[in-house]
């Protein structure tokens, strides 16, 4: 059985930073390909950021390049998500999940997920 545990949500100011983490189960980790999402209340999924099996390739949406980062420890079962130069609009629930395929598109990865994890809530507000 596939499980995804996220954390490392929480509350920070604009132009903080958090640090997120999914540690994975149930599933060849190392072997995988793994995906960012968010989303905000009231909206649908939005697309973050996949990482491939080895970490060697990393695709991020517009809307957070050049603030967030993706990484993996495959020793840990544990993919991350380094959030810096936060803005309001970050705001959302974020989830990790795992995909059947490496991707560098947003669209696809949304289609391909099939279980989350319950996700852990950023919060960007003065």
């Amino acid at each position: 059985e596939v499980q995804l545990v996220e954390s490392g949500g929480g509350l920070v100011q604009p132009g903080g930073s958090l640090r997120l983490s999914c540690v994975a189960s149930g599933f060849p980790f190392d072997n995988t390909a793994m995906t960012w999402v968010r989303q905000a209340p009231g909206k649908g999924l939005e697309w973050v950021a996949n990482i491939n099996r080895d970490g060697g390739t990393i695709f991020y949406a517009d809307s957070v390049k050049g603030r967030f980062a993706v990484s993996r420890d495959n020793a840990k079962n544990t993919t991350y998500l380094q959030m810096n130069s936060l803005k309001i609009e970050d705001t959302a629930m974020y989830y990790c999940a795992n995909l059947p395929y490496m991707t560098n598109s947003g669209d696809l990865a949304i289609g391909a997920i099939q279980s989350r994890g319950q996700g852990t809530q950023v919060t960007v507000s003065s």
